[in-house]
């Protein structure tokens, strides 16, 4: 157990940068959507229609069938606003307010689930987008707008009933603000602006010679993005990297922990 040489580098820190992945959000008690195992767990209806994961939650599926597309993701967005972030949040969330070169946030999780539970929205980089905004489906433009008052409604059949959120525009069907497979028509300037945010934050983090923890969480192996991104950052000579997860935990930048997201951040608030 590398629990002591953990908290260790968290107290010496000055700076903290967390990439988190799906694992953070699955202990909220969250379903892991990946895949059709998942997928059919959450959404029985969708195996017995002979639905896959990645045809519903391809691009094209605004394409093909609106009500199918939004019967998913208007339900994920119903689940993630009732979800309630698990506790590591908020032990994570008081770690880094301690450090005086602050933190910032990499989440290829879409769920809003840092922002409630406190972190600072001008602080994360939500990489693929997330449910909580909406955009045109073509786009006609690149504007992008909050799902405030959008409940979507779904029959026995998995559709969603009719009253589609709209394009506040053109009029079209709006889709979320979401990177999907095969996705050519996201728009990201929210994304890009979080990006530039993030970056600025590093560059003075690099210019004050500060002692940076680099937090990966709950980040596999399946789609790569954000352990990418957390070993670039676990190349700097100021950086101490440390992966918790439960599988694929092992490293050659630092520590690995084998242990689940809340589970870890729990032991490390309580050591």
């Amino acid at each position: 157990m590398d629990i002591p040489k953990v908290v260790e580098i968290l107290l010496q820190a000055e700076a903290i940068v967390i990439f988190a992945g799906a694992g953070m959000s699955v202990d909220s008690g969250m379903p892991d959507f990946r895949g059709n195992k998942g997928f059919w767990n959450a959404y029985p209806k969708a195996e017995e229609l002979g639905l896959s994961f990645v045809d519903t939650a391809a691009a094209e599926i605004f394409d093909k069938n609106q009500r199918l597309a939004w019967a998913f993701y208007g339900h994920r967005l119903d689940l993630y606003r009732k979800t309630l972030p698990h506790e590591g949040y908020k032990n994570l969330l008081n770690l880094c307010d301690s450090k005086p070169g602050g933190y910032f946030v990499f989440t290829s999780n879409v769920d809003g689930h840092f922002q409630k539970a406190g972190f600072d929205s001008q602080r994360i980089v939500e990489c693929h987008g997330s449910i909580h905004r909406l955009q045109c489906v073509e786009p006609c433009d690149e504007h992008v707008w909050g799902v405030n008052g959008i409940d979507i409604e779904i029959d026995d059949n998995f559709l969603a009933q009719k009253g589609l959120p709209k394009c506040s525009l053109c009029g079209d069907v709006a889709r979320p603000n979401i990177l999907m497979f095969n996705d050519r028509r996201w728009v990201k300037d929210v994304v890009e602006k979080q990006k530039m945010d993030m970056y600025y934050w590093w560059q003075g983090v690099q210019r004050e010679k500060l002692k940076v923890a680099v937090l990966e969480i709950g980040a596999g192996t399946a789609i790569k993005t954000v352990r990418n991104q957390s070993e670039t950052y676990a190349n700097y000579e100021f950086a101490t990297f440390i992966r918790i997860n439960p599988t694929e935990y092992l490293t050659e930048y630092g520590v690995g922990l084998t242990m689940t997201a809340m589970e870890a951040l729990n032991h490390i608030n309580d050591y």
